[in-house]
């Protein structure tokens, strides 16, 4: 079912892994939740009573992304990535939604995973490349 309003243009990938993130201007860190993932754009939670983000403030975050082959198997990409917040959203009294777009994009998608174990393995010898 198409949904008239959506303006994504390529498929998230959920998941519920840490994420931790860096105020460039203070060096403050903390930690929050992974939410979804694009190439170009992640959601997290964090506490609002943390260190929160707010609207464009630029961040550096250090998160992992799963990779999945069609046949199980899976394997597991580290990175860091600066960007800027430019949502956030309240989900409960002390937990706040955040959207972070980053500045560099991912050198794949990850929400539209759908490679046999020889792409995952091309995929991965890509992704070891000094500028993954």
């Amino acid at each position: 079912m198409d949904r008239p309003n959506e303006l994504r243009t390529e498929h998230r990938l959920l998941y519920r892994w840490p994420i931790w993130l860096t105020d460039e201007s203070t060096g403050a860190s903390m930690q929050g939740q992974m939410v979804d993932i694009s190439s170009e754009a992640a959601a997290f939670t964090c506490y609002a009573y943390e260190i929160c983000p707010f609207p464009s403030q630029r961040i550096t975050a250090q998160f992992s992304v799963p990779l999945h082959g069609l046949d199980g198997s899976f394997a597991v990409r580290n990175f860091t990535r600066s960007g800027y917040t430019y949502r956030i959203d309240p989900v409960k009294k002390v937990l706040y939604r955040v959207t972070t777009q980053f500045v560099e994009p991912l050198p794949f998608r990850p929400g539209e995973q759908t490679c046999c174990e020889a792409d995952m393995i091309t995929l991965l010898k890509m992704l070891s490349s000094p500028k993954g």
